[in-house]
């Protein structure tokens, strides 16, 4: 161990003051995290439902299309 002497009382203290500084903004540091990751989820979820919103769009013109199609090919009875 290290002899008893004013300097090593320092250099131990500086060193706790950093330990407990790091420990103490941990918290912080994990609540930045969570939500830096639940607006990338959120950002995620919005993107797949514009996807999925504009899919739909164009299944929705295709049958639109065949439908028109379908009745213009057939005669209409009188």
């Amino acid at each position: 161990m290290a002899e008893a002497t004013p300097v090593n009382g320092q250099i131990t203290d500086a060193i706790t003051q950093s330990n407990i500084t790091v420990l103490g903004s941990a918290p912080a540091a994990a609540l930045a995290n969570l939500s830096h990751v639940s607006a990338h989820a959120f950002g995620l979820m919005m993107e797949n439902a514009v996807a999925a919103q504009q899919a739909m769009n164009t299944i929705g013109q295709a049958v639109v299309t065949t439908s028109v199609s379908v009745l213009e090919t057939r005669p209409i009875p009188v």
